[in-house]
């Protein structure tokens, strides 16, 4: 199909490249991660350019998705609108998403000092009664946003928004795997979120969920020639973010996006280098446990803007790894457009990114609840006996190696190092996107962390557009 493609459009094809009324993007969502295992559904783009006097740009863009993820059992629906046209010089970006995680993974808080067992995560091998997921707990959420922007002087705009989410938190609902002519089922008494509850890290007016309303407002300071793949300009961000209902706090937010276009001559297009700060931090009161994974942002591009660790914040890590009350990461990468072509009256282009992550906890979450190394002594009776058994197998060779390494006297049951909170938590990679009128951006990223204690090998995240 590709090769039926007309491959390096001339300059003088691209200064007349343009688009006009409504365009679609459908996708299945055959996809996979180490997280959420392999994701069913579809999502989608609907952009209409009108006249077209505004392409790259579109007058109005809907985003879609309806997915289910088959190892965490995860459901997910999202609708999202976005413009800057609708009202005039205003932008307006709206969505509603709701997430079902009924096996939902707690990796515990302060990222680094909580430490991570690969094999009490989803561990359904280790003998009759003792199928443990250490790490599992449920969520439900419905969150509903609306923003909006309004031009200062060009290039600067005031934004301000509303955010209001539902949660709803339990023990896993484990449906069960087959197994003859009985079913498999985790145990729900020993995991690390009853165990946060029992120590009162997890307090209980908010171990069953609650509401949340978030007020925002702030500057954006935005120079980029266009907004899905910027080849140059300045995106900039500052601004305060505070909840109203149950439990009130107010976080301050600071995000500087700076893209370079390198002046090497590539028939597809000029490389850009594309660099993040990031800095989020809560300043007053204090954030309840089921909003501390969530990452404000003004402007959504992505379904769910959470957690340090996995698409949104830090590649390489497992989800939501980090969950801490300040947090300031650097993202960096170099964007090489390798071909463009016409096909089907759309423009394509395909892209590779290598990049470079790094972050640090710049303020811990409940580090009085959760001091020196803290243990857990059902971890340390627990019988690893008929799972080392299992990774006898010579196909597992890694696997026992892995076992065998963590698994020894004076680590077992440890679930909580102080001494490892601040430490520097990187990771690199390299992506490959592929991106229909500039707009529609497919990509698949592939990331390695580097500091060992919160790796999560192999991690690949396959979804829509850059990170940032």
């Amino acid at each position: 199909m590709l090769a039926t493609a007309t491959l390096a459009l001339s300059a003088q094809e691209k200064e007349k490249e343009m688009k006009t009324g409504w365009s679609f993007g459908v996708l299945p969502t055959a996809t996979y991660s180490v997280d959420n295992g392999f994701q069913a559904g579809a999502f989608g783009d609907v952009y209409y350019y009108g006249d077209g006097s505004t392409y790259p740009d579109p007058l109005h863009k809907i985003s879609w998705e309806a997915s289910y993820f088959t190892h965490s059992h995860r459901m997910r629906m999202y609708l999202a609108y976005d413009s800057k046209y609708l009202i005039p010089n205003m932008r307006v970006n709206a969505s509603v998403t709701y997430v079902n995680d009924p096996l939902y993974s707690f990796w515990g808080f302060n990222g680094p000092a909580s430490v991570q067992d690969y094999d009490l995560w989803f561990n359904r091998n280790t003998g009759a009664g003792n199928h443990l997921n250490y790490y599992g707990m449920s969520r439900d959420m419905l969150r509903i946003l609306a923003n909006v922007q309004g031009q200062i002087v060009p290039h600067l705009n005031w934004a301000a928004g509303v955010n209001f989410w539902r949660w709803t938190l339990g023990d896993m609902k484990d449906n069960g795997v087959k197994d003859g002519d009985s079913k498999q089922y985790y145990r729900n008494d020993i995991t690390l979120f009853n165990k946060y509850i029992d120590m009162g890290a997890i307090t209980p007016d908010e171990k069953n969920g609650g509401l949340a309303l978030e007020m925002n407002a702030g500057l954006v300071y935005d120079t980029r020639d266009m907004e899905a793949a910027p080849n140059r300009g300045i995106w900039a961000e500052a601004y305060l973010n505070g909840n109203v209902l149950q439990h009130p706090y107010l976080k301050a937010c600071a995000y500087f996006r700076h893209y370079i276009s390198i002046p090497i001559h590539i028939p597809a297009g000029e490389p850009v280098f594309a660099y993040r700060l990031a800095w989020q931090q809560t300043i007053a009161g204090e954030t309840p446990f089921y909003m501390i994974q969530n990452v404000p942002l003004l402007v959504q591009r992505n379904m769910i803007s959470e957690g340090f660790g996995s698409s949104n914040t830090i590649r390489g890590l497992r989800e939501n790894r980090i969950l801490s009350e300040g947090f300031a990461w650097v993202n960096t990468e170099l964007r090489v457009k390798l071909v463009n072509f016409k096909l089907l009256n759309q423009y394509f282009y395909i892209a590779v990114n290598p990049f470079f992550d790094a972050g640090v906890i710049t303020k811990g979450y409940r580090s009085d609840k959760l001091q020196g190394i803290i243990t857990d002594e059902n971890l340390v009776k627990f019988d690893y006996s008929a799972y080392k058994t299992y990774l006898q197998d010579p196909k597992k060779a890694k696997d026992l190696e892995r076992f065998n390494s963590v698994h020894n006297a004076d680590y077992q049951g440890v679930i909580y190092d102080s001494s490892r909170l601040g430490n520097i938590v990187y990771s690199g990679g390299i992506g490959l996107k592929i991106a229909m009128n500039q707009n529609f951006i497919v990509s698949a990223e592939y990331a390695h962390c580097f500091y060992s204690p919160t790796v999560a090998d192999p991690w690949i995240g396959i979804g829509i557009n850059y990170q940032f």
